[in-house]
């Protein structure tokens, strides 16, 4: 069953994020994901939910996305962005 990556992403150093974003195309495709959404834009529909940048991955079921995130490609990604973002991340199954 597919999964899907949803971020939601505050950017606090635009410089180093630069450096992330570089290094998570790789990392994904490795690990057998592709972007759906990057940072495009949003409108809120309802609540009161005010999202930053959010990011949308797919993966073709939950344990690659979940062996995505801890891969050795995105440890390092996750390094290079400890101090340039906070991140809200959460993965879920698809129909």
């Amino acid at each position: 069953m597919t999964a899907y990556i949803i971020a939601d992403v505050r950017v606090t150093d635009p410089v180093a994020y630069e450096i992330y974003k570089s290094l998570t195309p790789d990392a994904i495709a490795r690990n057998g994901g592709r972007f759906l959404s990057r940072g495009g834009e949003t409108a809120v529909l309802e609540g009161g939910w005010q999202p930053n940048r959010i990011v949308i991955l797919e993966f073709p079921d939950m344990m690659t996305a979940k062996a995505f995130y801890d891969s050795p490609e995105y440890r390092k990604a996750r390094e290079a962005r400890r101090d340039a973002a906070d991140f809200k991340m959460i993965v879920v199954e698809g129909l």
